[in-house]
This record gives C-alpha cells, structure tokens and sequence, in this order.
C-alpha cells in the first residue's frame, strides 16, 4: 500500500469525519435554540404513544398513502439506504479490519447491496429527468446528490474486494469520494437524516396530543391488509 493511500484511508478520513460531527453538533445546538410550544387544546389521547408510532413509521410502510398505492418505492428505499449502510460500513473495515473481506461471502455480500443501490440510484435518476412533477420540485443539488450517491455505490462495488496490491485506485476513488461526502453531506439533502428524530418527535407528539395518531395507524393498517 502506498503512502498516499495509507493517509487517505486514516489521517484524511478522520478529519472529515472530525468536521462533520463538528457541523453536526453546531446545527444540533442550533435546532435546541427553538423551544417548540405545546399545544394549547384539551388532550385527547397520548403524546408518548403518538411519538413512538411518528419514529416507527420508517417501519411501518402501510402507515404511508404513497407506499400503499406504490409499494415498489418502499423496496426502492429500502435497498438504496441498505446501500448506504454497507458503503459506509466498508470506509471501517477496509483500513481498520481489512480480514473481513478476505472472505469472498463477505465481499460479494457488500458487492450485491451497494451494486443493488446503484441501480436503484439511476432508476430514481431517470424518475427525476422524466416525470415533470418531480423534476418540477428538483433543485441542483438534488440531481448533484443523487448522480454523486450513485457514482459512489459504483466506486464501491469496485473497491470492496481491497486488491490494492494489483491496483490502488478502486480504493483511492472510494476513499476520495467518502472524504468529499463526509464534507459535503452536512450542507446537501442528504443530511436529512439528521433531522429525523427531531421531527418524528414534534409530529408524533402532535398527534398523539390530539389523539389522532393511534387511529390513523389502525385505520392504514387495515387498509394495508
């Protein structure tokens, strides 16, 4: 392994990851300035049982009109952030425990879910270009993400196998592009996900204030059936 690719695997990816949790904590700090009101109404039902259900729904595809009707856009969900979780999982194993993927099941097991979400990345590309409603509400950075998500499960298919002793820039590609990612994510859509929790919570809590959020899981849920 070269020096350079030694760096890019260790120094470098710690000091992204370093700035992202920096960012992450600053905008963290920032949401907690705004302190959410309650509602001013009678309760009528629990504001614990209504956030518990609001954090599920991830889970629970049928509480969800659009999953209902298109049930194959869940599948899609499901795969590209599975995707995602294998890439990201492959940026640690690959420098810090790199006999995990000395087993061939291992590696063709990462190699089917990256490649997998790679595919679903250009099928939601193409949606994007192709449907006039969605590509009405797209923005720049939107197509920037969603081509760059899908180059790098790309990239990562190609670098899992971690062969840098015949060739190094599979490897070199995929640590680049996970040093950029780790940058720019905090800026992108695609730290939406760290919104989630504080979301789910106001409108679980909402819900379940007004005691509405019980009844619309078992009224979906029947209708799933």
């Amino acid at each position: 392994m070269s020096d350079f690719l030694y760096i890019l695997q260790n120094e470098v990816q710690i000091i992204a990851l370093s700035f992202l949790g920096i960012v992450y904590v600053i905008r963290v700090i920032w949401l907690f300035r705004f302190q959410s009101q309650r509602e001013r109404t009678y309760p009528a039902g629990s504001e614990n049982s209504g956030i518990l259900l609001s954090m599920m729904t991830i889970a629970m595809p049928w509480a969800m009109e659009s999953i209902r009707k298109k049930p194959g856009f869940y599948v899609q969900f499901a795969i590209f952030h599975l995707g995602v979780i294998a890439a990201i999982t492959a940026t640690f194993i690959i420098p810090y425990w790199p006999q995990l993927f000395e087993s061939r099941g291992c590696v063709v097991l990462f190699q089917i879910l990256v490649g997998a979400a790679f595919f679903v990345g250009v099928m939601r590309l193409f949606r994007r270009i192709t449907n006039p409603a969605v590509r009405l509400i797209s923005t720049a950075d939107d197509y920037f993400s969603l081509v760059l998500m899908t180059v790098y499960f790309a990239v990562a298919v190609w670098a899992i196998p971690n062969t840098y002793e015949k060739n190094e820039w599979p490897l070199i590609l995929f640590f680049a592009l996970t040093a950029f990612f780790l940058v720019y994510v905090p800026f992108s859509k695609i730290g939406h996900y760290l919104y989630y929790p504080f979301t789910r919570f106001f409108i679980g809590r909402t819900m379940g204030h007004r005691g509405v959020g019980q009844r619309i899981i078992r009224k979906t849920a029947g209708e799933g059936r």
